[in-house]
């Protein structure tokens, strides 16, 4: 019988990836110990000013448009221009790609000549705030002034008709005013339609907010006001489990109080019960703020927070807030932030102003960007192994405009970080009002509007798949319409946002809905809305796989010395990923667990991993097999000799004092892979 001897083993595994991790962040990781954000409590809770429930829309007879050819509330600008962003152009892209899928239904939604069951619709504000919103079998577009429903092959069924004729009987501002800057939404969780717009031309100050009762939007709806103190300039809404969330730009007169981001009770205005809306004050050093909007039937966790975002107070940030609202016991919810996010270096367009320079062809006349703002959606996901989070703006590039996109992901503490930005410039053309989405395969869709000196003003999408390079949007650019003219006479307004939504059903399909000019001239816009989709989407992407190789392949180590492997992995299918490499074995006193496993560790591109020392100790002289083992994403490898008893990688043999070299058949080292 042989006695027992201490052995030492130090092991030295040198990872060495001969493929680098895709989807690297483009921006340095955020501080490992950011300052605490602070905590807001006691927000202003209000009920709703007046609630009722309307006819079903067939049964309502439309209200007229008493207005004449007008600009729109022009959304008020809530800093000074530039803001402090410094001067960085964006990386251009190429547009040489065919990969871009072409759209599948292009048709005319809501403009000037549009025709439906309700009559014909004619511009009398400019521009549209184009919005729209998909259901299972229905698509709502709404614009300033007027909405429209059509089923999904773009067929009307019903309208157009001025916005306040679903506020008909509700009386007060709602049903008086048809102000605009409206938003639709269809609230996949509830299988349920949300109209809004505001009413600021009387006072007190509303923001109307209809709920369909059923699944139908030519039904009945929830109908709610809530009033403000200050003027509610530039609304968005967003669809989240336990609420509808709403931001404003809060303006007294023209001086800027503040971004507001508040909660409406959407349980209760589901059930078309009596609900209260509960809000916080940001402070004038923001602006612009969005809700993150729920894509996809997968839910964000359970309690998770509604995220806000906004650009920073500062140059090169966003900014960060988490929404807990608790409509039972307002005294638990809470706003916390800002924290704040770096970004890659920006200039806001036309010379850090944000406001007018895209030209068009044959005017003078110029239009404006909106660029000191985030364009809405702040479009969120659950991919069940990560959360995302996607937004956009124009940005300076070069000598033109481009657009900015960001994605954020979720973590500890419902943290937000940049994942990934870039920003979308492939030539000289100026491109801005974008909106952008991701669908259920985590592809994106970025629809924009598109102009320079020699093309009219134009609508246009491009998109990246997850593969991609990071920070690129690399599959190419395509055309939903080239514009037939240019906007003239002294309007430089465009915009004020443009919408892209994902299909319910399928979770691919893109729609998108923006603006044009069908012949040079003004309060003469047509809207367009378009669908594409990625071949792959909905398609179970490769498995990611890959396989290891260790060298040498056997060593003989001395009691007390160490000794090193260097093991190597190759990606065989799919792409490239972040990998655990874990090693385990047995030695001496430990004989009957063979599986025991010691060490993980993530291993990264070219990095070498330690394993603590010892090992292994208590080990008996003689072989060992050592197994050493990479696990990635679900699957897991080891390399393998085969033994008569065991596959195994490597032999180790402990060399005791008393017995050089006995060929002892010890204990297995063996590598459990476990997901990273």
């Amino acid at each position: 019988m042989i006695g027992s001897r201490i052995c030492r083993y130090v092991f030295a595994l040198l990872a060495a990836t001969t493929l680098l991790l895709l989807m690297v962040p483009a921006v340095a990781a955020q501080a490992a110990s950011p300052p605490t954000p602070p905590v807001q409590t006691n927000p202003v809770v209000s009920p709703a000013v007046h609630m009722d429930v309307s006819p079903r829309l067939s049964e309502i007879i439309e209200t007229q448009d008493k207005q004449g050819k007008h600009e729109a509330h022009k959304p008020k600008p809530f800093r000074r221009p530039g803001s402090g962003n410094s001067a960085t152009p964006g990386t251009p892209s190429s547009t040489t790609s065919l990969a871009i899928p072409a759209t599948t239904l292009s048709f005319d939604g809501v403009g000037n000549g549009f025709s439906g069951p309700q009559g014909t619709f004619t511009v009398n504000a400019a521009p549209p705030d184009t919005n729209l919103a998909v259901g299972p079998n229905h698509v709502v577009e709404i614009v300033n002034t007027d909405f429209a429903i059509f089923n999904k092959s773009g067929s009307v069924l019903y309208g157009p008709v001025t916005i306040n004729t679903l506020w008909s009987g509700f009386g007060g501002g709602c049903q008086t005013n048809n102000d605009g800057d409206p938003i639709a939404k269809y609230d996949s969780i509830a299988d349920r339609w949300v109209i809004s717009q505001f009413s600021v031309t009387t006072t007190p100050y509303l923001q109307c907010v209809a709920v369909s009762q059923t699944s139908d939007p030519t039904g009945a709806y929830n109908r709610y006001s809530f009033q403000y103190s200050n003027f509610p300039d530039y609304p968005k809404m967003s669809i989240w489990p336990d609420a509808y969330y709403i931001t404003f730009n809060l303006f007294n007169g023209n001086t800027f109080t503040g971004g507001q981001a508040c909660a409406y009770d959407r349980a209760s205005m589901l059930a078309g019960q009596a609900a209260t809306q509960q809000c916080f004050s940001v402070g004038t050093n923001f602006g612009g703020l969005l809700p993150s909007d729920v894509d996809g039937s997968r839910l964000p966790p359970a309690g998770s927070p509604n995220y806000i975002v906004a650009d920073g107070a500062s140059g090169n940030q966003l900014a960060y807030w988490q929404f807990h609202v608790d409509f039972t016991t307002p005294a638990n919810t809470t706003l916390t932030g800002p924290a704040n996010l770096a970004t890659a270096a920006f200039t806001q367009p036309c010379g850090g102003t944000g406001g007018t320079c895209v030209p068009q062809s044959g005017t003078n006349q110029q239009l404006d960007t909106l660029g000191d703002r985030i364009m809405y959606r702040l479009a969120y996901r659950n991919f069940g192994d990560h959360e995302a989070l996607v937004v956009n703006r124009s940005v300076t590039a070069g000598s033109s405009v481009g657009i900015r996109w960001y994605e954020l992901r979720t973590g500890t503490g419902n943290s937000l970080s940049i994942f990934q930005q870039g920003t979308y410039a492939p030539d000289s053309s100026y491109r801005w009002m974008g909106s952008i989405a991701q669908d259920v395969s985590g592809d994106m869709g970025l629809g924009f509007s598109i102009s320079s000196s020699s093309t009219h003003p134009g609508i246009h999408y491009t998109g990246r798949l997850p593969g991609d390079p990071a920070g690129t949007m690399s599959q190419g650019e395509a055309t939903v319409l080239d514009g037939g003219g240019s906007q003239t006479t002294n309007l430089s307004r465009w915009g004020d946002y443009s919408a892209m939504a994902v299909d319910p059903v399928d979770g691919c399909t893109f729609w998108y809905a923006n603006e044009y000019i069908p012949a040079n001239g003004t309060f003469n816009w047509k809207t367009r809305i378009a669908t594409f989709k990625f071949p792959n989407c909905g398609t179970p992407p490769p498995t990611n796989d890959f396989s290891i190789s260790a060298s040498p392949s056997s060593q003989s180590v001395n009691q007390g010395a160490g000794t090193a492997y260097t093991v190597s992995t190759a990606t065989t299918a799919g792409t490239a990923q972040t990998v655990t490499l874990s090693a385990a074995g047995l030695g001496g006193r430990q004989l009957a667990d063979h599986r025991r496993q010691h060490n993980r560790a993530d291993v990264h591109s070219s990095q070498p991993i330690r394993t603590p020392d010892p090992l292994v100790q208590d080990c008996l002289p003689g072989h060992h097999h050592l197994r050493l083992g990479v696990g990635q994403a679900g699957r897991q490898h080891s390399e393998h000799q085969h033994n008569a008893a065991r596959k195994h990688v490597h032999e180790h043999r402990c060399v005791g004092p008393d017995q050089p070299g006995l060929d002892h058949r010890g204990p297995l080292i063996h590598a459990d892979a476990a997901q990273p």
